[in-house]
């Protein structure tokens, strides 16, 4: 089904309407008149990956191909991709305050994740026994996210990871699927809504962009997991209405058109620094590819605007000049009143496997001139993925290994 065909409402998609058929289907089975109370009908694997993307890249690496084959070395490469890698589940997961040991964590999603690619595109067992090991001790012992104010963004940023290692694992026989959507439904989602409905009690427009986004991702890719449409539908109506700075409008406020005739979007943080820029760019990019396996086109929801943000933060971090409108926001919990009346040079120029699904998404599957994104792209190829880009936990906030996955 064409996603921009005429005649199709722009809020038809193609999960809505499998949800209608199958809805209409179980109704007919029951007798009963009414089909609103049908379940989604989900696609697996269907989030940052769905079954193309894995063949595409298994076959192009069998055939020695590249960029699939560069992508691929980079993987294996990786000390985190490894068979070997023994996890360290802990029962409870701190970030912010006193005795934080958030990185146990994402170092093993990072291995969880990356073993699980090695499987899914090589066929190596040994990957995929340690994937489910590593995702089968944390779902029998986590139990809790905690610390000050950054517990949300553990929740959230772990929380999407997560979901993605264990949707390439589900189908594996070594892997307890049940006891791991149970995890992600007792301790990663309440943390989610909370902060989403709720914002840590401060004003809504007082956390950046990215505590939206992060959320936003782990919300839809939980829903996604759980085959949960509530879930799923509440992350895709808060991207396109929701009051924080997460939803699209309020993470793209200003809107140009420069010398060259390109659409560029002011980036919330683009006053904060440019590593939280780039940063969203690849939770954005998260939420848009979920969705999309999903049959949901976030990518051009608000006529492209996601891509006009990716275009402006792409061009300033390339080392050119971008329009600038003095953005100001409430703080804390009375909403006092601050300014940025410049972007910020801070961090400029700083790589993070990001722009790989953008490039291949508005290049290659909607063959849009997508410049300053396709020179970010093959500025930074191949991607790598947790473990390539230091050992903090910018290092880690993305999945990575775009060039393999993405490339076409």
């Amino acid at each position: 089904m064409s996603r921009t065909s005429p005649h199709l409402h722009q809020h038809v998609s193609r999960r809505g309407l499998l949800k209608t058929a199958g809805g209409l289907t179980a109704a007919l089975a029951l007798g009963t008149a009414s089909a609103t109370a049908a379940p989604a009908t989900f696609t697996h694997p269907g989030m940052l990956h769905n079954w193309g993307d894995i063949n595409r890249a298994k076959v192009r690496v069998a055939a020695s191909t590249d960029p699939w084959l560069s992508g691929w070395n980079k993987l294996t490469a990786n000390s985190h991709a490894q068979s070997t890698w023994t996890p360290n589940p802990q029962a409870t997961i701190i970030r912010g305050g006193t005795g934080e040991n958030y990185g146990i964590l994402y170092n093993d999603i990072a291995a969880a994740y990356q073993n699980a690619l090695r499987w899914q595109v090589g066929g190596t067992e040994a990957n995929a026994q340690c994937a489910a090991a590593i995702l089968n001790a944390w779902s029998s012992t986590l139990t809790t996210v905690t610390g000050n104010a950054d517990r949300f963004l553990a929740a959230g940023l772990y929380g999407w990871q997560f979901a993605n290692a264990a949707e390439l694992m589900r189908d594996y026989g070594g892997f307890d699927l049940a006891a791991f959507q149970q995890m992600m439904a007792d301790v990663f989602y309440p943390l989610n809504n909370q902060f989403l409905t709720g914002h840590n009690d401060a004003c809504i427009t007082n956390y950046w962009a990215n505590w939206d986004l992060c959320t936003l991702a782990s919300i839809m890719a939980i829903g996604i997991l759980t085959d949960d449409g509530t879930k799923y539908d509440q992350a895709v109506t808060y991207f396109k209405s929701g009051a924080g700075n997460g939803s699209l409008a309020h993470a793209v406020p200003y809107l140009y058109t420069d010398a060259d005739g390109y659409a560029l979007g002011q980036w919330q943080e683009s006053g904060r620094d440019q590593g939280h820029s780039v940063l969203g760019m690849g939770q954005m990019g998260a939420i848009c590819e979920m969705a999309w396996n999903q049959g949901d086109d976030l990518y051009s929801y608000d006529d492209k605007r996601f891509m006009k943000a990716a275009q402006y933060v792409a061009k300033y971090n390339l080392g050119s000049d971008v329009p600038f409108t003095t953005y100001t926001w409430g703080s804390g919990q009375n909403c006092a009143q601050q300014s940025q009346t410049a972007i910020s040079a801070a961090s400029r120029g700083q790589v993070r496997p990001v722009w790989a699904m953008l490039h291949y998404h508005y290049n290659r599957r909607l063959y849009l001139d997508d410049r300053y994104i396709s020179q970010m792209c093959f500025s930074v190829a191949p991607e790598g993925g947790g473990g390539d880009y230091g050992s903090t936990s910018g290092g880690y906030d993305q999945l990575g290994f775009g060039t393999l996955m993405y490339a076409k």
